[in-house]
């Protein structure tokens, strides 16, 4: 086990409708992937609702699988991945590492995520021991602080009118691990043109056990939820429209330094280009005292089928 069941306190100020110590150890257990064989793993997927696995569960998954074959001192400094199948929410994934290099301060791996007997996802990832050298990165830029935003839930909540049946239940009632809070307001059920620009404070619902592996792969699973959002903007399209078609393509992460998980951080996002029934997005994760501790960069697919 990554931490035991008593490890994880409520955060005070949460909603008070789910027992977020328990939802935030559920993502934990989900990522303690079981053993099979030497570089074998198998993980259990979540059943949120939706029709397929979270893209962010499979990324968080495989990185952690790769992370059981390096040595503890070596972190994961950058990963590159690509969704190639939906994944079956009822159904186990089996991820199989290769062990490509090991040298003196770096190590690579690839992993292969497998259901029912073909590939629905592939990652690359490079380990490396922590080491001096040249330091310098792009400044956070300034946005309201967490506190005065209301968070997601509560925006769902204020326009629970606008969502059908169906949306409300999945919506309004699934667990959330993360809180997320918008900087920009959004009226996401009829939404205006607008620039591809945005910002979103998130942070675990509950505190997390201080794990250098687990936080990337926490934040691995966090920085697929709102990325691709942001290619939407300039389109003024909702994400309720029947016409409309999205899925992650690929997925990259690269880590400057161990988020806190537990503390605000924020994700800074744009979009430079659209084109071809594809969106590019790009995201860079500060922590709250203005450190840049990631940067995301994610192509979706974007089809809008009038």
């Amino acid at each position: 086990m990554i931490a035991p069941a008593n490890s994880l306190q409520s955060t005070p100020g949460f909603h008070s409708a789910q027992d977020h110590g328990a939802v935030v150890q559920r993502l934990v257990d989900l990522l303690d992937l079981e053993t099979l064989e030497v570089d074998l793993f198998r993980g259990q997927s979540q059943d949120s609702g939706w029709q397929r696995v979270y893209g962010g569960q499979v990324v968080a998954q495989a990185l952690m699988a790769a992370s059981r074959t390096v040595r503890p001192e070596r972190l994961a400094h950058s990963l590159h991945a690509y969704f190639l199948r939906p994944g079956d929410p009822h159904a186990p994934i089996v991820y199989r590492v290769e062990r490509d290099r090991d040298g003196q301060s770096f190590s690579t791996r690839r992993v292969v995520a497998i259901q029912h007997g073909r590939p629905i996802f592939n990652l690359s990832a490079s380990f490396q021991i922590e080491e001096p050298g040249f330091t310098h990165a792009s400044r956070m830029p300034h946005v309201a602080d967490p506190e005065t935003l209301s968070s997601e839930l509560e925006v769902f909540e204020r326009n629970a009118a606008t969502l059908t049946p169906a949306q409300r239940s999945l919506w309004l009632k699934r667990e959330r691990a993360f809180e997320f809070r918008m900087v920009e307001s959004l009226d996401w059920a009829s939404p205006q043109r607008q620039p591809p620009v945005s910002h979103h404070w998130f942070r675990s619902a509950a505190p997390l056990p201080t794990d250098p592996v687990l936080a990337r792969c926490l934040l691995a699973y966090a920085s697929d939820m709102t990325l691709l959002d942001t290619c939407l903007l300039p389109h003024g399209i909702a994400w309720n429209d029947p016409s409309l078609q999205v899925a992650s393509i690929d997925h990259a992460l690269w880590f400057n330094a161990t988020p806190d998980l537990s503390g605000w951080l924020l994700s800074a996002q744009e979009s430079p280009a659209a084109g071809n029934g594809r969106g590019l997005n790009r995201g860079l994760i500060f922590a709250q005292d203005g450190r840049l501790l990631a940067t995301s960069m994610q192509e979706a697919l974007i089809r809008h089928r009038s």
